[in-house]
């Protein structure tokens, strides 16, 4: 299948999914040679741990042989075997250890016998060691000779069989090494090879998918570069299937109705400069009637200020009387009080009066005995002849004062009876004048409360034609706005009657041809069908200036059309 055929999304996924599939093959190829690697370096960690251990069990090995050694050519010296003793016993502890960790390695088969041969030679060289440190400590003077003879060739054995075996274990962590260098090289080298050929088949697969983009895209541009400089008389080339061929077919499909569409604008720009001429001169006669109206307006507003001035005054008239009410309610109340009081003290002077009077009562009665006994004290001191003269003198002075007295406390008694009569009709009076000082307070307010209504009705009515001055004042300015809206509005009309004469100039740059296609002379024409529903949308702010009648006439003319559907 040739690549002409297919779309652009078909060439991208193509060249995509190849330069992936060759992703994926480096990255299986990188994947099974890191694995190779891996496996290598865990060889090489295996086989340097194990030269490590056989190099450390051979330096053990040695420095027990050398304490061993010591022991024996000095004798068996408890001194010097007690030091060296605990020694010898750690580091053959240790090395029973790195002889279990190198056994369970995976070795090879000559190595296993490598490692066999030093276990043997090991037994042979500790099992002679032990003889003869024994024979020392026992006093065998042959003993020390023995050392030479046995200890040593024993040592010397185990000791060749250490190194048989650490060479063995060294050349084979450097075998492992050189493998893994070797397979890192390898992979080096796979990994540059696959991305230069990645690369190559990248760059060939970009520049085929650029070619066969590039090539009609330009051509594309230059249809679309014609259409911009006005040429719509030059249809375009539609020979491809992929969306490069969708976009010519939609750019020839654009450049039909942009015809269309231009040739509908030529025929109606005359149509629109008459329509904004008769718009002119509707808006210079409502700009008039506008302007009465404002003026009119204004006169109102002038009025309405004069009666709102003047209910201000009267709110602040009843206002002024509410508080003098208030004032005059206040004194009232505080004048009943003080009656009050007054009848009140009044009936305590009425009580006291009353008191005064008992009183004087008992001091006419008590000067009425006295001079009782008086008499009789009179009677008895004439009895008694010259005995009591003088006590009869003083009888008789008693009886003088206490007829004194008991006439003074009649003549009391007399005022006093008269004081309670006077302050018992002054005590009425005060009630009496209690009564009607509370129904003046009453009457006060009574009037208080209704100048307080009085007051609260005229400060309504002055919010309310506050109110309505403002309502007006706002439908002033609303006023003077649509007058300046429509002076707006005729120089609007006016601008756009030059602008449809430069619209007129403007689509003359676009050649169109003399015989439009059909089509689109039918898709240019439909938009004046739907010149109804725009008028219905567009029409009813209208009734705001209702005396325009030379306005709505146009409205059924075919210019009218034309300028709704533009």
């Amino acid at each position: 299948m040739p690549t002409s055929r297919l779309s652009v999304g078909q060439r991208l996924a193509l060249g995509f999914t190849t330069l992936m599939a060759l992703m994926v093959l480096m990255a299986a190829g990188v994947q099974w040679q890191l694995a190779q690697v891996a496996r290598l370096n865990q060889d090489i960690a295996q086989a340097q741990g194990a030269a490590v251990l056989a190099v450390t069990w051979q330096g053990h090995t040695q420095t027990n042989l050398a304490r061993a050694l010591s022991v024996a050519k000095s004798g068996g010296q408890a001194e010097l075997k007690a030091f060296l003793d605990p020694m010898m016993k750690e580091t053959t502890a240790r090395i029973n250890e790195l002889q279990k960790q190198i056994e369970g390695l995976a070795l090879t088969d000559s190595q296993r016998q490598q490692l066999g041969q030093v276990a043997q030679t090991r037994k042979v060289y500790i099992d002679s060691r032990a003889a003869v440190l024994k024979r020392l400590g026992e006093g065998d003077p042959q003993a020390a000779a023995d050392v030479d003879r046995q200890v040593v060739p024993a040592a010397n054995a185990y000791l060749a069989a250490q190194a048989s075996l650490v060479g063995s274990l060294q050349a084979q962590a450097q075998e492992a090494a050189q493998s893994g260098a070797q397979a890192l090289d390898t992979s080096r080298r796979l990994l540059l090879a696959g991305s230069v050929l990645a690369l190559a088949l990248g760059i060939v697969m970009a520049w085929r998918l650029t070619r066969s983009i590039i090539g009609p895209m330009r051509r594309l541009m230059h249809g679309a570069e014609q259409i911009a400089e006005g040429h719509l008389d030059r249809p375009m080339a539609q020979d491809r299937h992929d969306e490069i061929g969708h976009l010519q077919g939609t750019l020839e499909k654009m450049r039909r109705q942009l015809q269309a569409m231009v040739s509908g604008i030529r025929r109606s720009t005359q149509s629109i400069g008459n329509a904004s001429s008769e718009i002119a001169a509707g808006a210079q006669d409502l700009s008039a009637r506008t302007e009465q109206t404002a003026s009119n307006l204004q006169e109102a507003a002038s009025s309405i200020e004069q009666l709102a001035g003047n209910v201000r005054q009267t709110a602040d008239a009843a206002r002024t009387a509410n508080q003098m009410a208030a004032t005059a309610a206040e004194a009232a109340q505080r004048g009943g009080q003080v009656v009050g009081e007054v009848v009140s003290n009044m009936s305590d002077i009425t009580e006291a009066s009353r008191k005064i009077a008992d009183i004087i009562s008992v001091i006419d009665g008590i000067a009425f005995q006295t001079n009782i006994l008086a008499l009789n004290a009179a009677v008895e001191a004439a009895r008694a002849g010259e005995q009591g003269r003088g006590f009869a003198v003083v009888a008789g002075e008693v009886r003088t004062l206490a007829q004194r007295s008991a006439a003074a406390a009649r003549e009391i008694k007399t005022l006093i009876h008269a004081s309670v009569e006077r302050v018992e009709s002054g005590s009425r009076l005060v009630q009496s004048a209690g009564s009607t000082m509370g129904e003046i307070v009453g009457s006060v307010q009574r009037v208080t409360d209704i100048i307080a209504e009085i007051s609260a009705s005229s400060t309504e009515q002055s919010d309310g034609i506050a109110q309505v001055n403002t309502a007006v004042n706002h439908l002033d300015q609303m006023t003077q706005q649509n007058a300046a809206l429509v002076e707006e509005s005729a120089a609007a009309a006016e601008s756009l009657k030059h602008q449809a004469e430069q619209l007129n100039h403007a689509v003359d740059r676009f050649s169109v041809g003399d015989d439009p296609p059909p089509a689109p002379l039918a898709a240019g024409a439909s938009p004046p069908a739907a010149a109804p529903a725009i008028r219905q949308t567009a029409l009813p702010p209208a009734p705001r200036p209702a005396p325009r009648p030379a306005a709505r006439a146009p409205a059924a003319t075919p210019s009218d059309h034309d300028w709704e559907t533009f």
